[in-house]
Parts: C-alpha cells; sequence; structure tokens
C-alpha cells in the first residue's frame, strides 16, 4: 500500500523509492493506495490503512486504486 496522496511531487518520489528497493522486480509487484477511496485519514491513515492490507492479504485481494484517469508518465508502476 503505498502512501499514495496523489501529489505530483510524492507520486513521483514514492515510485524512485519502490524502483530503488525493487529494482526491476517493481514492475512485478502490484502497488495500490487506499486513500483513493477513503480520503487522507491523518493520524488515522496508518492505523485504517494497516487494517485495510492485512484483510487485504487474507483474502488475497488487491485493493484497487480508484478514480484513477490519467497515468503520469513518472509513476509506471503497476
Amino acid at each position: 500500500n503505498a502512501h499514495g496522496t496523489s501529489t505530483p511531487y510524492n507520486d513521483k518520489f514514492e515510485t524512485a523509492g519502490i524502483k530503488s528497493v525493487f529494482g526491476d522486480h517493481a514492475y512485478k509487484v502490484p502497488i495500490s493506495s487506499t486513500k483513493s477511496m477513503t480520503g487522507h485519514l491523518l493520524g488515522a491513515a496508518g492505523g485504517i490503512e494497516a487494517i485495510i492490507m492485512v484483510k487485504a492479504i487474507e483474502d488475497q485481494f488487491i485493493p484497487p486504486t480508484i478514480s484513477y484517469e490519467t497515468p503520469d508518465p513518472e509513476c509506471d508502476l503497476d
């Protein structure tokens, strides 16, 4: 679950960070952001996102990133 605030600055550097950690494998790692569904919950974001990800692993389901219309060429991961 990416931090995924949908700001050009954050998304660009978060994508670069994921690529730095995973290298070429980054293109095969499914990445989503639950903030697209919940909004930014500030102090509650970490706890809520952790619960969503535990359920995602338990149910073997990757939450979608909703309202995604125009891909940013600098954010070219799945």
